[in-house]
């Protein structure tokens, strides 16, 4: 069997081009990740995914950020929009099982979504913790601005995923609630002390560290690593996300194409690599910018391959939950929330 390279690559379009199956055939990446330019319609969207896993001739992971409020590659009308996750909290703030249960239903909507499709993981729960003034980046697409609200929420939300055979991926470890830049544009840089971080920002990634994977910030923590982000910061990722917050799992990088990240494409993910993540995450698609990747991505082996290989084993789970019956509980409590 074709060894598989630590990478989660983009593709262009709609459908495959020759010239991508040819390179990812050759170059075997990990898995794949879907955005907005990838969708047209449902028998598209299925046919796609079909495509890139033919092109490297296994099951290979699919992965897409479907979160609900304004992260949401599919939208209406192929897939209902959903609620963001601060409208969720706010369920919770009002009555904190409906909140709960608010937030599993939506996740398991998504797998029922999702699995159609045949996308396996969703890039959720997000588990920052965001702080008054930070930058929007995050904003409505967390729960709530305390760590206890967001751990209980964010459960839910994997919770919901995995019970419908669909994989979640905890972000931004270890934190991206106190960013005040866009890390798609700059990098943020938080200044206050680690002490704070472990009281506020790291307890929802340490309460779910057994989740399988998760996904890390372009943020530079100055008390911990003045020098690098978390994404290719060894020191953040070996101390901080493998020692204080435990978590043992598959560790993605956030987008490689992201300009928080200094340097080349080629540069970056090598320095991720170097950083010690598991996998490169590369998400435009973009031919050239992926051929750099390629060259800096080893196979998968060691403990970043056992990792892998736990992920992999633990698609399938189904709970056969009826999708009917799951809908208009979720439906009739937005109606009143």
């Amino acid at each position: 069997m074709t060894e598989s390279k630590s990478m989660i690559l983009g593709c262009s379009g709609h459908s495959i081009t020759p010239e991508e199956r040819s390179f990812y055939q050759s170059e075997q990446p990990w898995g794949f990740i879907l955005f907005g330019r990838n969708i047209s319609e449902p028998a598209q969207i299925a046919d796609l995914v079909a495509s890139l896993r033919d092109s490297v001739g296994r099951d290979a992971p699919v992965l897409i950020d479907q979160e609900g409020g304004r992260v949401q590659r599919i939208r209406p009308p192929i897939l209902p929009h959903y609620p963001s996750g601060q409208a969720l909290g706010d369920i919770y703030r009002k009555n904190r099982e409906q909140g709960l249960r608010a937030a599993w239903l939506m996740s398991r909507l998504h797998a029922f979504d999702l699995l159609k499709f045949g996308i396996n993981v969703d890039c959720l729960p997000v588990l920052d913790v965001p702080i008054e003034g930070s930058s929007n980046v995050i904003g409505n697409r967390a729960y709530a601005g305390d760590p206890v609200t967001v751990t209980e929420m964010g459960r839910a939300a994997a919770g919901g995923l995995k019970a419908g055979g669909v994989l979640p991926v905890m972000k931004h470890m270890p934190g991206h609630g106190r960013g005040f830049a866009d890390s798609h544009h700059e990098l943020p840089v938080v200044t206050v002390s680690r002490a704070e971080l472990e009281a506020h920002d790291f307890p929802p990634f340490a309460a779910l560290k057994d989740e399988l994977m998760a996904m890390t910030c372009h943020v530079v923590f100055t008390d911990i690593d003045p020098a690098n982000p978390a994404t290719t910061s060894r020191k953040v990722i070996d101390e901080i996300i493998r020692g204080h917050i435990g978590f043992q799992g598959l560790l993605l990088s956030d987008d490689t194409s992201m300009n928080a990240l200094a340097g080349t494409i080629g540069e970056r993910a090598a320095n991720i690599v170097a950083g010690g993540c598991d996998i490169v995450l590369h998400c435009n698609g973009v031919m050239d910018e992926m051929q750099q990747v390629v060259r800096n991505v080893p196979v998968l082996t060691g403990a970043a391959l056992a990792r892998a290989k736990a992920v992999e084993a633990a698609f399938g789970h189904n709970d056969g939950a009826d999708e009917a019956s799951i809908r208009a509980e979720f439906d009739a409590m937005l109606a009143v929330a």
